[in-house]
């Protein structure tokens, strides 16, 4: 027990799954790195099972849903592929899977277009304005020469998306197998996520929206500089804890499944308010974004590793965009450099 969040389950073995509500059953999906899965779930559909999220495209993954399709009740036939959100370890097998059972990927609009997008990038050479976007944060030429090298590599992890998907979108009410399902949007992490409600099992799949430890990166990309996420997901944090009754079990994209859901956003709300204010605190004085990580993060973010550098960078902006927003924070360039100050 954390902060009135309470973990009423223990996670499945490798290669098997674990009934956590009549008909809905958990799997965790190999991944690398500290989190090492990825939670996705099945549920009793008709005569076969539905699929909320896929986990990344790898040899390890195929070949952990290879035993797993094997063994009743995933021996029967596969219904629909639902994705809350386009990142990679959410995604990644959608199109394997579809295509291997015939099946419509369900994924609400944006998720698939931006995913779409994100996949064009493989092969390309970083475009000016994402080198003009990291130089403006602080970074060196070090940094930037090996975000060089990896730019482009998101589509590694990802199946060939289908080219049809079914819908999903705020408000909108489905039906799997003999309970009926709401989507509850969820912004900020990504554009526009879907969790899955269901008041008659008291059961939200929350995908990375609400996780019980940590919490989701809510970053701002060279996309769009200028985009303020936090206040998005802001109001997507209270609207869920309006619409969704503490008495659910949630059922996240990582970790373990727990209840305490009013609680857990209580607790990710000050936290943040706590990050914005430590982060004022610190510009007194002019800031580039990379002077100001120690208000965020615990650890030393390395330059020389720009995967966690363009996350950590991200993160920045997204927080100093929002107190721009907010009307607190000024930012000035100069000589291609942004430096942000408090008001």
């Amino acid at each position: 027990m954390t902060d009135s969040v309470v973990f009423p389950y223990n996670p499945p073995a490798r290669d098997e799954f674990t009934e956590i509500a009549p008909g809905v059953r958990w799997i965790q999906v190999p991944m690398p790195g500290r989190l090492d899965h990825t939670n996705v779930w099945v549920i009793d559909d008709d005569d076969g099972w539905a699929l909320v999220d896929t986990g990344l495209s790898t040899q390890e993954v195929v070949g952990a849903w290879e035993v797993l399709i094997a063994k009743p009740p995933l021996s029967g036939p596969l219904t629909r592929v639902l994705v809350t959100h386009m990142h990679a370890d959410h995604i990644g097998l959608a199109g394997w899977l579809t295509r291997r059972y015939g099946v419509r990927l369900w994924i609400s609009n944006i998720e698939y277009l931006m995913c779409r997008a994100m996949i064009s990038d493989s092969g390309q050479e970083a475009p000016a304005d994402a080198l003009q976007f990291y130089r403006g944060a602080g970074w060196g030429e070090v940094a930037i020469e090996d975000y060089r090298a990896r730019f482009g590599c998101f589509g590694t992890h990802v199946y060939a998306l289908p080219h049809s998907f079914h819908r999903l979108q705020d408000g909108m009410r489905l039906q799997i197998g003999q309970h009926a399902w709401e989507v509850i949007a969820g912004h900020g992490h990504s554009p526009e996520q879907a969790c899955l409600y269901c008041p008659e099992l008291k059961l939200l799949i929350s995908g990375d929206h609400v996780l019980p430890r940590g919490s989701a990166n809510v970053c701002v990309f060279p996309l769009e500089p200028d985009a303020n996420p936090i206040a998005d997901w802001f109001a997507s944090m209270i609207s869920l804890k309006q619409r969704v009754p503490d008495d659910v079990l949630v059922a996240p994209g990582h970790h373990d499944v727990f209840l305490g859901l009013h609680a857990r956003i209580e607790q990710l709300l000050s936290r943040q308010q706590e990050v914005l204010e430590r982060l004022l605190a610190l510009l007194e004085q002019p800031r580039r974004v990379v002077d100001v990580f120690s208000a965020l993060f615990r650890s030393r973010i390395s330059e020389f590793d720009s995967q966690h550098l363009g996350l950590a960078t991200g993160q920045a902006v997204a927080n100093l965009n929002y107190l721009i927003g907010a009307g607190r924070v000024a930012k000035e360039v100069r000589d291609g450099v942004a430096r942000y100050r408090k008001i």
